[in-house]
């Protein structure tokens, strides 16, 4: 297969051991002409650096994911750049699928699906965004181009999303403004007057929402100053003849409905809560008066391209047992990773449904019941036995990562 050259930009902030494991998922994807850029505060950068392996690095540690971003597109040598966030990992087919539709001289983005913690359940798959921020469901499922307008667009998701370098650049890339939140939607509109985007629901990355300087790892906020300031910037920037007063409004009983959801939880007190609308009423008033000079073309990146020497097209190993045969299975798997893709799939006999994560040692671990669901528009009880069901799973993950 000709594939483009690309440049997978990761960015990272204080989060060293799911940036490893991201890089780990990486080293081993199918795609063979990539070169990986890691944009990680000086610590992680460090750690990177020390795996020898030949990866572009570029300290900085600021927590403004645009300019981040615009970092990794200044080391960028490939005709495409693509984007992971730090607590994701691709499967194996991810960047092959992603950047397939390149092949269209005209096409400017693409964008995949992303499952959540439980690894099968759907984080994200398809919407479009307009010019005031608020997104539309799509009811995508199979690779879709759609030609946007700066009105509305089809929404990139950020750890899971693709770029023509050259058309990135064009438009000024990431708009520094947006520190957090929106920075995507912004580029998905600024972008759409040059070329479609294309969906890619087979493009597939596992996302876990890991803790962060604005949220734990209950995905309970800790400020929403930097949701309202970009709120307030994106209006400014895409609907300047917007009521701001009404869309402060919408936007502050859309958060009070999210506090109070995490006050009933038992995840939010009242004082913290009280403290959060604070932050939003400060973050509101900052977009509203921030300066926002236009967005000047970015130039090229001058780096040599630094091919990464991932594993290419691998044959892929499955390893399947009952719950008791799990410690000799994840011995087994340790010691056939590189060059075989494993994925290990361990049973119990109950009902209960199936999780997969994909573990720092370099395979996938799915874990679940004989009779429990892995999808999870699936029934909850599946009557089957254990190797028709190990059949079946294998039937499943071979739509994303090779099998034996």
């Amino acid at each position: 297969m000709n594939q483009a050259a690309v440049s997978v930009i990761v960015v990272s902030r204080h989060r060293p051991a799911a940036l490893q494991r991201c890089i780990r998922a990486l080293c081993q994807q199918d795609h063979q002409a990539f070169e990986l850029i890691v944009v990680a505060d000086p610590a992680a950068a460090h750690d990177v650096q020390a795996l020898s392996l030949p990866i572009k690095v570029q300290a900085f540690d600021e927590a403004n994911i645009s300019a981040a971003r615009n970092l990794g597109l200044g080391l960028a040598s490939g005709q495409v750049v693509a984007f992971i966030d730090d607590d994701a990992v691709a499967e194996p087919s991810w960047l092959s699928r992603l950047v397939a539709p390149f092949a269209d001289l005209s096409l400017c983005a693409s964008t995949g699906f992303v499952r959540g913690r439980n690894g099968m359940s759907y984080q994200w798959r398809a919407c479009e965004v307009d010019a005031l921020g608020a997104d539309h469901d799509l009811n995508i499922t199979e690779t879709t181009v759609i030609q946007g307008s700066p009105q509305r667009a089809v929404k990139t998701q950020g750890t899971n999303c693709a770029f023509r370098a050259a058309a990135l650049r064009r438009i000024g890339g990431f708009d520094p403004a947006f520190r957090f939140y929106l920075d995507e939607a912004d580029v998905n509109l600024r972008l759409a007057a040059l070329g479609p985007t294309a969906i890619v629901p087979d493009a597939q990355v596992h996302h876990g929402y890991l803790a962060s300087a604005r949220r734990a790892a209950n995905r309970v906020p800790l400020s929403l100053f930097d949701i309202a300031a970009s709120t307030a910037i994106f209006l400014r920037r895409h609907s300047p003849d917007t009521d701001f007063a009404a869309a402060f409004d919408r936007l502050e009983r859309r958060e009070v409905a999210r506090i109070q959801a995490h006050c009933r939880a038992g995840r939010l007190d009242e004082g913290r809560g009280k403290n959060l609308l604070r932050s939003l009423q400060e973050g509101w008033s900052a977009g509203r008066h921030a300066h926002l000079p236009p967005l000047p073309p970015l130039a090229d990146g001058q780096t040599t391209f630094l091919r990464l020497a991932s594993l290419g097209p691998a044959r892929g190993q499955v390893l399947a047992g009952r719950f008791w045969q799990k410690r000799a299975l994840l011995a087994k798997a340790r010691k056939n990773v590189d060059p075989a893709i494993v994925t290990v799939i361990c049973l119990s006999p109950t009902a209960r449904p199936h999780r997969v994560a994909y573990q720092p040692e370099g395979f996938w671990l799915q874990t679940g019941g004989v009779f429990g669901k892995s999808e999870r528009d699936g029934a909850w009880l599946q009557l089957k036995g254990f190797h028709a069901r190990i059949s079946d799973e294998m039937r499943r993950i071979a739509g994303h990562r090779p099998i034996e």
